[in-house]
């Protein structure tokens, strides 16, 4: 089964240029943990609840930064032609619960999280990713 047929096509993304409040609110608003950036349906970044408040708000007030300040550039993403266990062992592998999905010209078309691939992906494989997302890090300042 390829990614296409798991993922989830509505996905809300942010510009650069958005105050972080704002995305806080859709974050709020929409239930996530996570906002892609994105220009021109181009994928730029990435916005963790995590990253508001590692690089946001641990380093001064949020009021005048967006999230060009704080996201994250370097992007993990999957194609949606990728097959589904290709993409439970590199989650696992990256440490990530999400990815966004673009398709053959790097065009952001969806977003896949453990859960989608949880309901698809033999029990084994979906355990063998979340044990290894789950695995701490070592702290970094």
């Amino acid at each position: 089964m390829k990614i296409k047929d798991v993922m989830t096509d509505r996905v809300t993304t942010v510009k650069p240029e958005t105050p972080l409040a704002d995305i806080a609110r859709v974050m709020r608003d929409e239930d996530i943990g996570s906002v892609p950036v994105a220009e021109d349906d181009r994928l730029v970044g990435m916005v963790t609840d995590r990253d508001i408040v590692v690089r946001g708000l641990a380093h001064g007030s949020l009021d005048s930064k967006t999230a060009r300040d704080i996201m994250s550039p370097q992007v993990l993403y999957c194609t949606c032609d990728q097959k589904v266990e290709d993409v439970l062992r590199n989650m696992g592998e990256q440490q990530v619960r999400r990815l966004p999905v673009v398709d053959a010209n790097k065009r952001l078309v969806g977003v896949v999280s453990i859960g989608d691939l949880s309901t698809t992906a033999r029990a084994t494989k979906t355990g063998e990713a979340l044990k290894e997302i789950s695995k701490p890090v070592a702290a970094t300042h």
